[in-house]
């Protein structure tokens, strides 16, 4: 197999305190560069500076005390992840992250948060290529039942590993397995040139998108829904305070 899955590729995650990418923080993360046959891994644990609650603790293993006592300033090690993440976009690796609007969105939130430059601010343009298994998963097979957790993905793909899910570096792994073994079983994903794969996935989310939160007001459930912006969605500023 020849193509872009055969050169560099960067892979990004975060474990954090919630799911709000507004107001939750950044506890761990992980970025992976591979090439070929070598690998590059860089991690993080911040002091977010906030209480851990003990549902996030129990997922990702990290506590508030931990966190204290062994984690670094957020804001240096946000800026960190940003000049690496930055910088391999500069170069035209793209960023592969799972549900990557979640990551993105929240690590913009956060480096607003320590007023830092935001990844689009880094580069001069909007963030792209972007890499994100879930949304070419749901994109080459819309009608699969179940969920489409990492794991069931890893799962589905036939990626075998004995390391559990939910450490960062653990997980920026998995997502670039599942990516190789996705290109395997769809070549059409190998072959297409990111740039075009970036705005096939930015079309493939959006479209998922408003047909998920039709299903939703079908069912007469409450809330916001899924948001329509892919790689990163706009997060109100008042919601980043420090």
């Amino acid at each position: 197999m020849t193509g872009w899955i055969d050169g560099p590729v960067v892979g990004f995650d975060t474990e954090t305190t919630g799911v709000d990418t507004g107001s939750d923080r950044v506890v761990t993360a992980a970025v992976v560069r591979r090439e070929g046959g070598e690998q590059a891994v860089s991690t993080w644990l911040l002091d977010p500076g906030v209480e851990i609650p003990e549902a996030a603790s129990a997922i990702h293993g990290v506590t508030t005390a931990h966190a204290r006592a062994h984690g670094r300033p957020a804001g240096p090690a946000l800026d960190e992840v940003a000049q690496i993440l930055a910088a391999a976009l500069l170069r035209d690796e793209p960023v592969v992250a799972f549900n990557a609007s979640f990551d993105l969105t929240l690590l913009d939130a956060e480096l607003r948060r320590y007023a830092l430059p935001t990844l689009a601010e880094r580069i001069g343009r909007p963030v792209r290529v972007v890499l994100d298994p879930l949304v070419l998963d749901r994109h080459v097979d819309r009608y699969r039942r179940g969920k489409r957790t990492l794991g069931d993905l890893r799962a589905h793909y036939r990626v075998t590993s004995d390391a559990a899910l939910h450490t960062a570096d653990v997980d920026v792994a998995a997502t670039l397995d599942v990516l190789r073994a996705m290109t395997a079983v769809y070549p059409g994903l190998g072959s297409t040139s990111l740039d075009r794969l970036h705005d096939l996935q930015v079309v493939a989310h959006r479209r998922w998108a408003t047909s998920f939160n039709a299903w939703r007001a079908s069912q007469g459930l409450d809330g916001p829904g899924a948001e329509l912006d892919w790689p990163v969605r706009p997060t109100p500023t008042a919601l980043v305070a420090v």
